[in-house]
């Protein structure tokens, strides 16, 4: 009997690669290069999809055209209804064409057109305008085929193929890192829906990206067997590419969203002026420079009460912000800072200082280096709470928890290794951060305790005597480990070990004397 032969599916990564390698050499760069990719990945995905219902449609009604074709039947499914050319299965057919640039273009508009939840999300005119040669669009696609229908059920793939072009192509001409923009990998923002628990309401983020704290968010709805239905999204992104991939990421998800009418900087042209907002979930650009003029919003009503942000850095610019958008009464964020936020000077130090007076910190968790693809950098979740007082939330009693604040260090939380040097958190860990947070939170205090090297409960008084620094270090207890030595014991060893060196020592000695005697060269 002839063995059978199993196929090794390739890994996201590998496939990704070969893409970079298929379009080497076009004039389009690395954002358009980035954007075939992406592109044809949404292709893919909807044809994915539009096939299962296709199926699911015909095993129900019978092969008959009438129901097969009628978009409704797809729609409610939260499926892209696709025209006969612009099925996935059509693009692969006619891959070898010379046509296949105005085929994908075809393709895109058509779909657009179709289907209303996708306008301005998907690359119009693009792919004829690339400057790839016909041979590394068939190339393009025949690695894009390889991606298995079932990881687009599990993860968020276009933001993970946007996490890998962040790396690998250094979007900006290599100025990503420098400008602070990483994608957020999806166990922190998993960590951060775990923590705010989003179950309904509006969640905001203000530099959206590709929409990975959406998708989250509604993931965490649904992993705890709640409505989807009751979230609503709602977001901003100044990067136009970004913004339409957001806007594609969600739509091919049925996640309803309002983006805002264009991308434009949260700052200058906040695109929800108005809105207050439940939950936040956010990762904003680390330590952007110059992200207002010198004399641009210097009485703006987000920073009342505080002092104004300085021109040379947003990090408090983005928490005041956040801070002005979030219900007075319950709102509660998550995002991630750079940690050189936590002891910044000047205004960043009067206006930290300002907040934790009035109370708005409730947690401090430090998180593990290399976390990210395109930055080793170590960054700090905050979670900023407008209600610390007794209550009861989502079946949990919580106590007062007014003046006190939860530091978390989890720098050594880095033995979950994944493609060889990132750390990412797995769910034991995830719901063992958790824990901790909510033990702290709760009324019953007895399954709280501080723990030396992980967790602190500081009071106000503790923070204002280490000056209002907010980094972990200077209240959770550090044990030096060198005093663990047993000082007698290691002295007996050594002791052992230099008797058997001086020993040898002579020995040695003895037998070099004894050689130059034995040729008649004594040695007194």
């Amino acid at each position: 009997m002839a063995k059978k032969t199993v196929e090794k599916e390739q890994s996201l990564e590998s496939i990704l690669w070969n893409c970079r390698n298929a379009l080497r050499g076009t004039v389009g760069g690395n954002e358009k290069n980035r954007d075939a990719v992406m592109g044809l990945v949404f292709l893919k995905f909807a044809g994915d999809k539009f096939e299962k219902r296709r199926e699911a449609i015909k095993a129900q009604y019978g092969d008959i055209p009438a129901f097969l074709e009628k978009p409704s039947f797809y729609l409610s499914e939260n499926v892209f209804y696709l025209s006969e050319t612009s099925r996935w299965s059509y693009i692969v057919r006619n891959a070898s064409s010379d046509e296949i640039a105005v085929i994908l273009d075809k393709a895109m508009a058509d779909i657009e057109e179709k289907n209303k939840s996708l306008k301005g999300a998907l690359p119009q005119n693009f792919y004829a305008t690339l400057g790839a040669r016909s041979a590394s669009l068939k190339a393009l696609i025949d690695e894009i085929n390889k991606i298995d229908e079932k990881r687009f059920q599990d993860k968020d793939l276009i933001g993970r193929v946007y996490e890998y072009f962040l790396q690998v192509f250094a979007i900006d001409a290599g100025q990503g890192a420098e400008k602070g923009e990483f994608y957020t990998p999806a166990s922190i923002v998993k960590l951060i829906a775990e923590l705010i628990e989003p179950y309904s309401g509006r969640v905001y983020d203000p530099c959206c990206g590709s929409g990975g704290m959406f998708v989250q968010s509604v993931k965490f709805v649904e992993r705890h067997n709640g409505n989807r239905l009751k979230i609503s999204v709602i977001g901003q992104e100044s990067n136009p590419d970004t913004w339409r991939l957001a806007k594609m990421n969600l739509a091919i998800r049925g996640i309803s969203y309002d983006l805002g009418e264009r991308a434009t900087s949260t700052f200058i042209d906040d695109q929800h002026k108005d809105i207050k907002v439940d939950f936040i979930m956010a990762n904003p650009p680390f330590n952007l420079k110059n992200w207002r003029g010198k004399d641009e919003l210097i009485d703006d009503y987000r920073w009342k009460g505080y002092e104004v942000p300085p021109v040379s850095n947003a990090n408090y610019a983005w928490i005041l912000h956040m801070l002005s958008k979030l219900d007075v009464t319950n709102g509660i964020a998550g995002f991630l800072l750079a940690n050189g936020a936590l002891n910044a000077g000047g205004e960043e130090y009067k206006i930290r200082r300002q907040l934790i007076e009035n109370d708005k910190v409730e947690a401090i968790i430090v998180l593990p280096r290399e976390m990210f693809y395109s930055t080793d950098i170590s960054v700090t979740l905050w979670i900023i709470n407008n209600n610390k007082k007794t209550r009861t939330l989502n079946g949990r009693e919580l106590r007062d928890r007014q003046n006190e604040v939860l530091f978390v260090d989890l720098r050594r939380w880095n033995e979950n290794i994944y493609e060889k040097k990132y750390v990412m958190f797995d769910d034991d860990q995830i719901a063992a951060i958790k824990k901790i947070y909510n033990d702290w939170q709760s009324v019953d205090r007895s399954a709280y305790r501080d723990v030396p090297e992980l967790c602190k409960s500081a009071t106000l008084e503790e923070i204002r005597a280490k000056d209002y620094s907010l980094a972990p270090s200077k209240y959770i207890e550090f044990i030096d480990h060198d005093l663990e030595i047993n000082y007698a014991a290691e002295m007996s060893r050594i002791q052992r070990e230099m008797r058997e060196i001086l020993k040898a020592e002579k020995a040695s000695q003895a037998m070099l004397k004894e050689a130059f005697e034995g040729i008649g060269y004594g040695i007194e």
